[in-house]
């Protein structure tokens, strides 16, 4: 049982799951009672929902490692689980039975909602992880681009199967006098922060795997352009994000704040999200060795999950 937790990123998919939940009942029950309104989505649904999302992560997973073993054998040889642990038959049976399942119970969400059109997001974020485990990882920054578009996809898909429950946009609007941009706000808010962190971390962990990549002809940022440039690439990524939180949040606290001024939000932000992404964009630019790239891409996880954890703290300061 432990080789196939491993081979499908076991602790990974916790957190897409605990994503999923920390959105829907901290962020946008959060904000629909302040309308006096409720979630409506059933719940049965929405496990259905996160299990959908999370099996076709681990179909992703799995894939990913079916092509990735002569890779992963340069790279991190101790962690290599198919050819070893699992036969390469296996691992492809395993992925097409995740994926299955994952995209049946997405695509039965889909028609129990009445929206049978966002069924084609399960069948297109199935395709998309194989032919990113095929193609796309090899290609310069669409690989990249693609894992972190895939990641910034969790939070929105709590909000883009909630709203239909609601009613039509039109009944939200002027009939709950629901102000749409307040949800939106939060939520694209984390999918942003979602995009972009991953974004560094794919680098970081692509100037990690550069002697494995560089064998193989792989045309990653550090192979074509080098590690100097692509850690100063990574720095811009997170000097930007920087720049977008704080603008972001301080709109928050001028603009959208609960309470008169929210003491409670600053100095989580500014301890635990701004000052760790300080630290990790030096981290990045000062990394000497594989083991320094794996502290900060370890760095950079932690960060996203104590962005994620602030969901509680907004629903508490909110209620409070």
């Amino acid at each position: 049982m432990q080789k196939y937790l491993r081979l499908v990123r076991f602790k990974n998919l916790l957190i897409i799951a605990a994503t999923m939940v920390l959105v829907r009942y901290m962020l946008i029950q959060t904000i629909l009672s302040g309308y006096g309104l409720d979630l409506q989505m059933p719940l049965w649904y929405f496990v259905a929902l996160v299990l959908a999302t999370t099996l076709i992560a681990a179909g992703g997973y799995v894939i990913n490692d079916y092509f990735d073993t002569k890779a992963d054998l340069i790279n991190h040889p101790e962690t290599v689980v198919v050819g070893k642990q699992v036969t390469r038959r296996g691992a492809i049976a395993f992925h097409l039975v995740l994926t299955i399942l994952g995209v049946f119970l997405g695509t039965m969400v889909s028609f129990r909602i009445g929206r049978p059109v966002f069924s084609l997001l399960f069948f297109l974020t199935a395709g998309v992880l194989w032919f990113y485990s095929t193609i796309y990882k090899r290609q310069l920054f669409v690989g990249n681009l693609v894992v972190a578009f895939l990641t910034a996809m969790v939070p929105l898909i709590p909000l883009i199967f909630e709203f239909p429950m609601l009613g039509t946009f039109s009944d939200i609007i002027f009939i709950y006098q629901l102000n749409m941009k307040v949800i939106i706000y939060w939520v694209g808010g984390y999918a942003f922060f979602a995009f972009m962190l991953t974004l560094s971390r794919e680098i970081i962990k692509d100037i990690e795997d550069f002697e494995g990549d560089n064998s193989l002809g792989r045309n990653t940022i550090p192979v074509h352009y080098g590690v100097k440039i692509s850690k100063l690439i990574t720095a811009a990524i997170l000097a930007l994000t920087l720049f977008a939180l704080i603008v972001a949040f301080s709109a928050y606290l001028l603009k959208l704040s609960p309470k008169p001024f929210d003491y409670v939000s600053l100095v989580y932000f500014v301890t635990l999200i701004i000052v760790p992404i300080f630290v990790l964009l030096f981290s990045v630019l000062l990394a000497t060795s594989k083991s320094d790239y794996h502290r900060a891409s370890l760095l950079c996880k932690i960060i996203m999950l104590l962005g994620l954890f602030y969901t509680i703290i907004f629903r508490f300061i909110v209620n409070s």
